[in-house]
């Protein structure tokens, strides 16, 4: 038990260090908060706790991205208004249309949180619409409370212009070298630490080279993504950046991740040969940071195999380093910039297909359940202050049961350190002593500070989100100071009643557990690769090939993306073997990474209409249709853990062709590719 505590207190020390970027977020976050404050008091407009907590939520990537967060969140509140009102003047605020309301309301949340590149919007819709349908049960006349509703549009409005406002003063305006510089710090931190183990140095001086890698590991890879989606929201020019940044990004973020692990496991190095390879991965990271990778690495890409199904942490290292190094290596050409990001405008709303899949309308229907549930509970007990149970269902239900159970404890943590602890603290010990504006407004920016710091890490933000909320929400109930404890302690009632009926029916009814999400995911990607293959045959034009493969690929990006995060909530899966399920999490990431690795060496050959020659070529099109057929097969056999029939290198195409002057470097990539993927996902039949 110690060792678990131990364990979680240092992951928690490390989550709050300094990151690059974090003090200057924060900050930003602070003043943003300082001058919602200031404007809703003085203005003197209700809901000011839920507005001060917007300010969190608007995104602050840069001011093009701020500014349309903003406007999906202005659209998203007037939607959820609008649907209230059209519900209580349609059936005149009969109580069985606001429970068959909040049933389907949330059933809709559900449906778009799993189908939609923005599903934060569709869990913001549903959380207005409970908080504004709750204010129709009381006996309030109607003029009023549409008034009400009005005011909460106009308080998240002013917290949403104040953002913009910070942001478009204080925000980074170069985010394409801000991401060359991240990239560059990671490749030469790890570059420095596996050059001393090469070395030979001691612990003492291994140790501060370690540190500094978990440092950099610990924020993950959302900071990185984020300064990508700026590129993309603003179609800036992409400089010195990579073809297929965003996968790349993961791949670094998990290359960060096992290295820093194999930092902490090994403080110094006695074995010649590990030395070797350690000094082989300090050369690649220098050449990864610098940008150009030699002749001779590349050749290392046609002879190297990947690891086998128990690798250990150094093996890992180099795995992902293989995948990294399998994509395209040169650097796109200025009329070759949509290879590096692809424009907000190409990127589809929705995902192709994803409305029809089972597990979107299953999980739609769990979350309906608990949030009806909920509803009906608080409802039937005439206790309102418990609302927050069918808010906690629609901010903290995601699609699997690690994840949801994850959120529901951060939740917890959150409103307890903020409801409980500061709030209450506050109430009890401050507010009896405070008589002005400076005094709210030096509590408000330390509590807003703590807030963003913590909300700026990788593994606990989500606990600096709910502290915020908990605080706003028990503090800026009114104009004057609270003098009640009880709303505080109703919150977290609310909170615990959510995770009592969300546990029983997202972890025993109908539970859905992370890796059997990451196979399916994995299967989506190997399906859509198929898919991919087929379409110069398929495909009406260039220009419609395209067009599909654009999609995919924005598609096969946030998969992997997902898929990582997936990963992490592993841990929280209580009640299973959670060590197998680790083992088959990190094999169905490294499939993943391999099977990005093959896409992006077929998409960089593909994009242009001079190379249409690869896409006639007889021998290469039989090769891709039984690469694609092969695919097929193996999304099969991973999402029903079943055994596919491994195809070797000579079905797949003739050995002549793999020495052809024009064709042979893409098929034997093709080739190698796609037999490293079969061998790691032939590993999964014997795992979770």
């Amino acid at each position: 038990m110690n060792t678990i505590l131990s364990t979680w207190t240092e992951r928690f020390r490390q989550d709050l260090e300094p990151t690059p970027g974090r003090w200057n977020g924060a900050l930003r976050i602070v003043l943003a908060s300082v001058i919602t404050l200031l404007l809703v008091m003085t203005l003197r407009m209700p809901f000011a706790g839920l507005g001060m907590y917007f300010v969190f939520l608007v995104g602050r990537d840069s001011p093009a991205v701020s500014f349309r967060s903003s406007i999906f969140i202005v659209l998203t509140l007037i939607a959820s208004i609008s649907t209230v009102l059209a519900i209580i003047i349609l059936t005149d605020n009969d109580p069985m249309a606001r429970v068959l309301g909040v049933a389907v309301v949330a059933f809709s949340a559900g449906m778009i949180m799993l189908s939609s590149t923005v599903p934060a919007l569709a869990s913001s819709f549903g959380f207005i619409f409970t908080t504004l349908i709750a204010l129709w049960e009381t006996h309030t006349p109607a003029g009023p409370l549409v008034k009400e509703m009005l005011y909460l549009l106009g308080t998240i409005s002013l917290s949403v212009i104040s953002v913009l406002a910070v942001e478009y003063i204080f925000a980074g305006q170069h985010p394409a070298e801000e991401l060359q510089q991240q990239r560059v710090i990671r490749y030469q931190a790890l570059e420095a630490m596996f050059a001393l183990y090469a070395q030979g140095a001691d612990s003492g001086q291994i140790s501060p080279a370690v540190i500094r890698v978990s440092r950099l590991a610990a924020t993950g890879q959302s900071g990185m993504q984020r300064i990508y989606n700026t590129i993309v929201e603003r179609n800036l020019d992409t400089g010195p950046l990579p073809i297929g940044t965003r996968v790349r990004i993961t791949m670094l973020a998990q290359l960060m991740d096992v290295s820093a692990a194999f930092g902490f496991q090994y403080p110094s190095l006695y074995d010649p040969a590990l030395r070797q390879r350690c000094a082989h991965i300090a050369e690649l990271c220098r050449d990864l940071a610098a940008g150009a990778i030699p002749a001779h690495r590349r050749l290392e890409l046609m002879t190297e195999r990947p690891i086998g199904p128990a690798p250990s942490l150094l093996d890992r290292v180099d795995d992902v380093l293989h995948s990294i190094l399998s994509m395209p290596l040169e650097a796109a050409a200025a009329a070759d910039k949509e290879l590096v990001a692809l424009p907000s405008s190409r990127v589809p709303l929705l995902v192709p297909g994803a409305l029809r899949q089972p597990e979107t309308i299953a999980f739609a229907l769990k979350l309906s359940l608990c949030a009806t549930l909920c509803y009906l509970i608080y409802q039937a007990v005439a206790w309102p202050g418990i609302s927050t149970a069918v808010t906690t269902v629609l901010i903290t239900g995601l699609s699997t049961s690690g994840a949801t159970k994850q959120r529901l404890v951060f939740r917890l943590a959150g409103s307890f350190i903020g409801g409980l602890i500061l709030a209450l603290g506050a109430t009890v010990f401050l507010f009896p002593y405070m008589d002005s504006i400076t005094s709210l407004v030096l509590l408000t920016a330390a509590v807003a500070l703590l807030s963003a710091w913590v909300a700026g890490g990788r593994n606990f933000s989500y606990v600096g989100l709910q502290i915020a909320f908990s605080y706003y929400l028990v503090v800026f109930a009114g104009f004057s100071a609270p003098t009640e404890l009880a709303p505080a302690r109703d919150r977290l009632i609310g909170i615990l009643l959510a995770l009592v009926i969300m546990a029983f029916v997202f972890d025993q009814i109908w539970p859905v557990r992370t890796v059997t999400a990451m196979r399916a995911a994995l299967a989506t990607i190997l399906r859509g690769e198929a898919s991919f293959l087929r379409l110069p045959q398929t495909a009406r034009s260039h220009a419609d090939l395209l067009h599909h493969a654009d999609s995919f690929r924005d598609q096969i990006g946030k998969t992997v993306a997902g898929i990582r995060s997936m990963n992490d909530t592993i841990e929280y899966e209580f009640g299973v073997d959670r060590s197998l399920h680790a083992r088959t999490g990190q094999t169905i990431l490294r499939a993943a990474l391999t099977a990005v690795a093959f896409f992006w060496n077929q998409f960089a050959v593909l994009h242009h209409e001079e190379d249409r020659a690869f896409l006639t070529q007889p021998e290469l099109t039989a090769m891709r249709r039984r690469m694609a057929e092969g695919m097929d097969a193996m999304a099969s056999a991973t999402a029903n853990k079943t055994e596919f029939t491994v195809i070797d290198s000579d079905s797949l195409i003739d050995s002549p062709l793999l020495t052809h002057p024009i064709y042979g470097e893409y098929a034997r990539n093709a080739v190698n590719r796609y037999q490293e993927l079969e061998l790691v996902v032939s590993s999964l039949r014997m795992l979770a």
